[in-house]
């Protein structure tokens, strides 16, 4: 098969390109807005991939498969985007959906997230959790999860059309970017750096999907190519922040302190338990293999230095 990859050099798309290209032998056709950082990802991982493109070659090529990984990754980024969050969903998400208007018989995976559900995370996500939004107080922290409910949205309406969303809630690989303000990118600089990481005493669950974990569920999707429908991306078994930062704490010299007054705000909300238990996956053949743990500490070996090991 012939798979595009749009927005390559996000946190996600570099974990599907990498298994892609050492697991399968589909023919790869990789979009970002710099072909340079492209290539310099590739190097770095010792990958080869003769079909790097320009957006505006989009429609110069047919493809089995699109995966659409554009996006604003960065917490940062995503808080201050506002407005713009709205464009870039929106102009992507249209280009392939143009496509489709000509190729009906290619797959589009796109990539949702948890936010679609609103910013309050008091208990896990279920299949009947609804999305809870204060339309009379919006604000630009409602932007991101409401250009992906409307995605979503759009996306059933076009029934015909075979559209799967992935919805994420927490994932994590060695792509990650260390100068993000994600709690494991932070937790990783501070081993790596000998500094002690502040936190409040506020407990947190996430659940932190494997890059295989989510290559498996891709393969799930491509494999039911006849289905238009959304699925939570889910690992064997969630984590919490304290389980988290002790298990590091033994397997590395990660030291951590609570402190009043350390902010766990989020871009998108408050999000105390944020995870899905709506496990509907299995229906098209979805197992993960790893708990947010194992996740956790195999990706994160390959970052930490060797002398905190």
């Amino acid at each position: 098969m012939n798979i595009a990859i749009l927005g390559a050099t996000s946190h996600i798309a570099k974990g599907l390109i990498i298994n892609f290209l050492t697991k399968t032998n589909h023919e790869m056709s990789l979009f970002g807005r710099s072909n340079e950082r492209i290539n310099n990802f590739l190097l770095e991982e010792k990958l080869i991939c003769d079909r790097i493109l320009n957006y505006t070659e989009f429609f110069n090529y047919q493809y089995d498969v699109i995966i659409n990984c554009v996006g604003i990754g960065r917490p940062e980024k995503i808080k201050e985007a506002g407005y713009g969050i709205f464009l870039i969903t929106e102009n992507f998400d249209n280009l392939v959906i143009e496509y489709l208007g000509k190729q009906p018989q290619a797959i589009y995976i796109n990539f949702s997230s948890g936010a679609v559900f609103g910013k309050e995370f008091g208990k896990p996500i279920d299949k009947d959790s609804s999305s809870s939004i204060n339309v009379n107080s919006l604000d630009n922290s409602d932007a991101y999860g409401l250009a992906k409910l409307n995605s979503e949205a759009k996306h059933r309406a076009l029934s015909d059309l075979h559209i799967v969303d992935i919805r994420i809630f927490s994932y994590f690989s060695h792509n990650i970017d260390l100068e993000s303000k994600f709690l494991l990118s932070e937790v990783v600089s501070a081993i790596n750096n000998s500094k002690i990481l502040f936190t409040n005493k506020d407990d947190i669950v996430r659940d932190y999907i494997h890059p295989l974990d989510l290559f498996q569920l891709i393969n799930c999707c491509i494999g039911n190519s006849k289905t238009n429908d959304v699925f939570d991306a889910y690992s064997k078994k969630p984590i919490t922040k304290f389980e988290l930062f002790d298990a590091l704490a033994k397997k590395y010299n990660f030291k951590y302190k609570i402190k009043s007054g350390v902010s766990k705000d989020s871009s998108t909300g408050a999000k105390n338990v944020y995870y899905s238990i709506n496990h509907k996956a299995k229906s098209i053949g979805y197992n993960p293999k790893y708990t947010s743990l194992e996740a956790i500490s195999e990706e994160s070996s390959i970052m930490i230095r060797t002398n905190h090991e």
